[in-house]
């Protein structure tokens, strides 16, 4: 690696951050260019009726002393300042089928984790153990992990194997394989494409701690920006990438819309790898390798409600719920007209304020982007104003209605606890997050050519890497561990890994 430091990210959401947070702790001097108001990307929160919502961390798992999580954020100095609450021990995840007067319930701490399970599955506890061995030796197999290194043929041999086979592997109790894939929206779980280690690692995390950030994601993307500034970096909003300007196989710099160049010896992009080449301009990136790119499905977009409730009505749990209309819990993705929703999921907002009732709820469900096709030509952020019209409008509320009254059920008399409520649809994420589907999870793993999906963080263009959620794994812990793969680039992985360590003994 060249000893010039200027560094440029393009992005600010969790994988450009905490790049630019790590290299800047190396001595480079840092830039990170973001085309929106407020940064973090899904970290980003807002604020409704004096109530913060998350845009996409609900919950994150692996923050307990010595967890991989805890690890990484205590090296960047940051876990001691975060607000955390656990969720509950005993279920952090409730799963619960429609006509099923059962909810299951699934529980942090692997022994804990069986013995919660086997309350409704007595017969099955031999199939419950062997589970969570099975996941806890997939897990083992994955270097970047378990923050120590190792090589591909380690983990080559879970790539090829679909989750849900896995599951039917370990027991015939189809309603047990489905409270185990119960959250698998977490990952948008696919039946025929999702890999197993894809559902072993984010389960795992989640299992061995689950925790909420009173307040907000955002509080990440505020700690590592001050990290930044501190080690002498900048963080620029407003600021839209329009071109990737290269020389003699090198990026030279990065223009931006309003006319701005921003010259660097390294440039990081930690936007969409399909966005990035559009917009660098070298030919040392072949056509062949741009239409693989470009060919990859991106995982499905979501629906979401905010719900501001009114005081004394839902009482907070410290649990979240995913909610099925059958007892096929791979089959939410593949829902028409008359039975959407297949499956939703509902989080409590931690605030301060909270104590015993609930302030704020989130529903989150599946919704392809088709649905949302006649407003494409429109664009709305904070940043960028715009309006959709009132066919929009009303297309999000009659959807928003359906989720009521399947949350009715769960909760009578939920429709009275409602003050107000705030839609996103998958143009909502298409115009904050960059993705131009919508995607929330970025490219989807496909056990039937797992290496097509496996993207390199090192471009053909000398100075040019990717961060982000499409290069490894997706979600706080992937996108973490993503951007400690990017980094080592620049650092050494011996060396990266050493000092992340090293640290837990500070």
């Amino acid at each position: 690696m060249s000893n010039t430091k200027d560094l440029v990210v393009i992005g600010s959401g969790l994988g450009g951050l905490l790049c630019g947070a790590i290299l800047s702790m190396e001595g480079y001097k840092v830039t990170v260019l973001e085309r929106n108001k407020q940064i973090g990307g899904n970290l980003q929160t807002f604020s409704r009726d004096k109530h913060i919502f998350d845009s996409g961390v609900h919950y994150i798992g692996s923050l307990d002393k010595g967890q991989n999580l805890f690890k990484v954020f205590k090296y960047l100095g940051i876990i001691d300042k975060l607000n955390l609450q656990r969720l509950d021990k005993d279920v952090f995840d409730k799963i619960i089928f429609e006509g099923d007067p059962e909810t299951y319930c699934l529980a942090q701490g692997y022994d804990n984790f069986i013995e919660k399970l086997k309350i409704q599955f007595p017969e099955e506890e031999a199939a419950l153990k062997k589970y969570t061995e099975k996941v806890k030796l997939i897990c083992s197999k994955f270097p970047m992990y378990n923050l120590r290194e190792g090589d591909y043929m380690e983990k080559s041999e879970y790539l090829e194997i679909s989750a849900k086979s896995f599951l039917e592997s370990i027991t015939t109790n189809k309603k047990l394989q489905n409270v185990l894939a119960g959250n698998n929206s977490l990952y948008a779980g696919v039946a025929d494409k999702t890999p197993v280690y894809v559902h072993a690692l984010i389960s795992n995390s989640y299992i061995e701690s689950s925790w909420r950030i009173v307040d907000g994601g955002s509080a990440i993307a505020r700690l590592l920006h001050k990290k930044i500034t501190e080690n002498g970096g900048r963080i620029l909003t407003r600021k839209t990438v329009s071109k990737i300007h290269c020389e003699n196989g090198k990026a030279v710099y990065v223009e931006t819309t309003d006319g701005e160049k921003y010259h660097g010896d390294h440039f990081i992009s930690n936007i969409h790898p399909v966005q990035t080449l559009k917009l660098t301009d070298s030919e040392s990136i072949r056509q062949a390798y741009r239409n693989r790119i470009s060919s990859l499905e991106n995982s499905m977009s979501f629906f979401i409600v905010n719900v501001t409730l009114k005081p004394g009505k839902i009482k907070y749990e410290k649990s979240n719920y995913y909610w099925f209309r059958n007892e096929d819990v791979w089959s939410g993705t593949e829902y028409n007209e008359s039975d959407w929703p297949r499956y939703f999921s509902l989080f409590f907002s931690a605030n301060s304020s909270t104590r015993v009732y609930a302030d704020g709820i989130t529903f989150m469900t599946y919704m392809r982007y088709d649905e949302v096709m006649p407003w494409e030509k429109t664009f709305n952020t904070t940043a960028h104003p715009g309006k959709r019209g009132s066919e929009y409008e009303e297309f999000k509320r009659k959807k928003a209605e359906i989720i009521f009254e399947l949350a009715e059920k769960l909760f009578p008399g939920f429709r009275d606890a409602i003050h107000q409520f705030y839609v996103s649809t998958p143009l909502t994420f298409r115009d904050y997050m960059g993705t131009e589907d919508g995607s929330v999870y970025g490219v989807m793993k496909d056990v039937k050519n797992p290496l097509k999906t496996m993207i390199s963080p090192k471009t053909k263009v000398e100075n040019l890497y990717l961060a982000g959620q499409n290069i490894n794994l997706h979600g706080i812990l992937g996108v973490t561990l993503s951007s400690l793969i990017t980094c080592s680039l620049f650092t050494g992985m011996t060396n990266l890994l050493k000092k992340i360590n090293d640290a837990q003994d500070e």
